[in-house]
């Protein structure tokens, strides 16, 4: 099967979307001649003109406000935010009004925009270019948010996004950019709120997303050495959630572990862990252990920056707290 980068793949995915219809517009600070921050969107300049790729002032509210305005107008725009923490600037017209533009307006309305993200930590890009915020989102009625953990799902999920009637957030950890994996002709979408059994086990599932899908892996791996095989599950949509692939999959490991990049404290979590206890209960053999950073701004140093990070040896800790 062919391979390709998860950047590449993304590139790809606005391509066939902006091809496939003429109403998909990208707009961004330095989308345009400079391929963006990240070079997602290196080319479409060329292909589509500056009508459909529009480099925009130095101005998130300004960019997702026009957004808002240009989805209730009949277009579908994809904005791309340089760093996920410079949101804040445009929480209003995201929070407020695209999300409650279908609500406000009795069903008569809706807001077909996609709003894409970099998240994440490991870079040591210090505490105003690493956070992960999406539970701010997940927490949002009329929001959906997706978090893709491979080049695959990267191009099915961000096509899935395009072409949803509602606004998505759309979160790509920087760590994956440059990460490569098969990326058929063909890809099929699973859609929006599937999750995926991405490796199975017997011994505990491990309900993860995004980069610590990878990071899941390797202390799988580690600890099938010892003979414990974990169950992995990739969310691959936070908002909705694939409640019933989790609770199908604790019911066969009977323990549960959290394991994400975010802080844990009022994190994605402890949502998924309050709804397993609850829906859950009579399926668990063990408390339920939550795996994710501590309560702190990602630091710049990078020692710090990598302590900071949850990664497999945290990860592998926690299972052993559930299998006590």
């Amino acid at each position: 099967m062919p391979e390709a980068r998860y950047r590449d793949a993304l590139n790809r995915a606005l391509g066939d979307a902006m091809a496939a219809d003429p109403s998909v517009v990208l707009l961004g600070q330095d989308v345009g001649a400079f391929g963006g921050p990240f070079g997602v969107t290196r080319g479409l300049l060329s292909r589509f003109g500056d009508t459909r790729v529009r480099d925009t002032p130095i101005s998130e509210a300004a960019i997702v406000g026009a957004a808002v305005g240009a989805a209730m107008s009949g277009l579908r725009p994809v904005v791309e935010i340089m760093f996920m923490d410079f949101v804040t600037l445009a929480m209003d017209a995201i929070v407020n009004q695209a999300a409650k533009a279908r609500f406000m307006f009795g069903g008569a309305a809706s807001v077909p925009m996609v709003v894409r993200l970099p998240h994440g930590g490991g870079l040591s890009a210090g505490p105003q270019h690493s956070q992960c915020l999406e539970a701010w989102f997940a927490h949002v009625p009329g929001l959906k948010v997706v978090c893709p953990a491979t080049v695959e799902d990267s191009y099915v999920l961000l096509r899935a996004a395009i072409e949803d009637p509602d606004p998505v957030i759309f979160i790509e950890n920087k760590a994956l950019y440059s990460e490569r994996g098969e990326l058929p002709d063909h890809p099929v979408c699973a859609g929006i709120g599937h999750a995926v059994v991405h490796r199975p086990g017997r011994d505990v599932t491990v309900v993860t997303y995004g980069a610590s899908v990878a990071r899941a892996v390797t202390a799988a791996e580690s600890l099938a050495a010892e003979g414990i095989e974990v169950e992995i599950v990739d969310l691959r949509s936070l908002q909705p959630w694939d409640e019933a692939t989790v609770l199908a999959s604790v019911a066969r490991t009977h323990r549960l572990v959290v394991f994400h990049e975010a802080v844990e404290s009022f994190g994605p979590g402890a949502e998924i862990a309050a709804r397993v206890a609850d829906a859950g209960f009579d399926e668990l053999d063990a408390r339920i252990v939550r795996v994710a950073a501590p309560f702190s701004p990602p630091p710049f140093a990078p020692a710090l920056d990598q302590a900071f990070l949850p990664g497999p040896a945290q990860l592998i800790a926690g299972v052993r707290r559930v299998l006590e």
